[in-house]
């Protein structure tokens, strides 16, 4: 049970880690925003652009869980300050690389950040929530989801007509971001003067609702449907803007504006799905969230310019409003371990997104990009399993 101070200032907690993770994503975003220009610059294959972000998603993929089990063992009002100076590390000297070596060095710098922040504030919209656990991890993730649609326009604005070394200026987010995060710690800090956290993890909330092998069982199904969500997902954050450029010829700003698009879509839908599942219940919303994606996605490789952009619409909006109520089931699965399982999902959807990005890029410059996308249409259709998802949520949230 929360303490009454901590609910009443839920909401400015909540606005500060969603803002905290707009900016860490927007970020993220320019990354695969300014493989146009790294691929141009260092002469980079396919195969390379796909091992940048391989090596930013699993840098922050096996970090994430560790740095979750950290800070459940030993939390630290300090953690996510700590992780923007990482990122901060890796924007400088992504703007000056010279070798491909040196890009990998710079992403993995980025990917430990994201590491930090994901799980920490994931626990944070937790503690915060005030008992509405999807609304809450919906303010958190909405956040990342709108930095992803600002991060191209901001790199089709300030860094595309100029060159790769106008990237230094995402280091002023960087600092916004340490700003943004250091009242949140002080938040923190005092909430755990309280022994509040110690209380909930002793309370009624430490149970699990399933036995041990059913717990096991139900992960898997979640394991399963975040690699059918992010494999999707990264063949259109990752290789969208290619894709468009090779199809439809448009420049380099207009598949940026596209890619906006389709961000946005996702942040809407993610603002949708964490208080959906509130309602109705998150087996639901993760069920169709998935499944329902599949007939845009089979549309999208046979459809005109402006068709494709209202289908990427479409797919982005109803795909990402599973994530919220996915992440927030796993923790009701484990709720003694939140750090960890927030962690574990974060961690492994960046895993997934990062191994992905590599296969795909291998993919396409063997068999060509229409083909890598025909191919991807399908990943939606593995939603079917969702349907194996026990029902664990109480009937009514605070």
């Amino acid at each position: 049970m929360q303490t009454k101070d901590a609910t009443k200032i839920a909401l400015p907690i909540l606005i500060g880690l969603g803002l905290s993770h707009c900016l860490n994503d927007t970020i993220q975003s320019t990354i695969t925003s300014v493989y146009p220009l790294l691929k141009s610059d260092l002469a980079l294959s396919f195969a390379q652009i796909g091992l940048i972000t391989l090596v930013n998603q699993l840098s922050a993929s096996i970090c994430q869980p560790l740095v979750g089990l950290l800070f459940d063992k030993h939390p630290s009002p300090w953690a996510m300050p700590i992780g923007m100076l990482f990122t901060l590390t890796g924007i400088i000297n992504i703007s000056f690389a010279m070798t491909f070596e040196w890009v990998l060095f710079s992403v993995f710098f980025i990917g430990v950040g994201s590491a930090v922040l994901h799980p920490e504030a994931s626990r944070l919209a937790h503690i915060a929530s005030g008992g509405r656990r999807g609304f809450a991890q919906s303010i958190f993730q909405v956040g990342g989801n709108f930095g992803f649609s600002f991060g191209p326009l901001l790199v089709a604005a300030f860094v595309a007509p100029y060159g790769r070394s106008h990237f230094a200026l995402f280091s002023v987010i960087c600092v916004i971001a340490i700003l943004v995060t250091i009242p949140i710690g002080k938040w923190y800090k005092r909430y755990l003067s309280t022994g509040a956290q110690t209380r909930t993890i002793k309370g009624s909330e430490g149970k699990m609702p399933l036995s041990m092998p059913k717990t096991i069982l139900t992960l898997f199904v979640l394991f399963i449907l975040i690699f059918s969500k992010f494999v999707y997902g990264e063949s259109l954050g990752s290789y969208y803007t290619f894709y468009l450029i090779h199809k439809f010829g448009v420049t380099i700003q207009t598949s940026q504006l596209f890619l906006f698009v389709f961000f946005i879509a996702e942040a809407i839908g993610t603002m949708i799905g964490g208080p959906l599942g509130d309602k109705i219940g998150r087996k639901y919303v993760i069920w169709v969230s998935i499944l329902g994606t599949a007939p845009f996605s089979l549309a999208m490789p046979y459809a005109g310019l402006y068709s494709t952009l209202a289908l990427s619409f479409c797919a982005g909006l109803i795909i990402s409003s599973a994530f919220a109520a996915i992440i927030i089931y796993a923790q009701e699965l484990i709720p003694q371990k939140i750090g960890l399982v927030s962690g574990l999902f974060f961690g492994l959807g960046f895993g997934i997104a990062g191994v992905a990005s590599a296969v795909l890029g291998c993919l396409t410059d063997k068999y060509g990009i229409d083909t890598v996308y025909k191919i991807c249409a399908f990943m939606p259709l593995i939603g079917i399993v969702a349907c194996f998802l026990p029902n664990i949520e109480k009937k009514k949230y605070r």
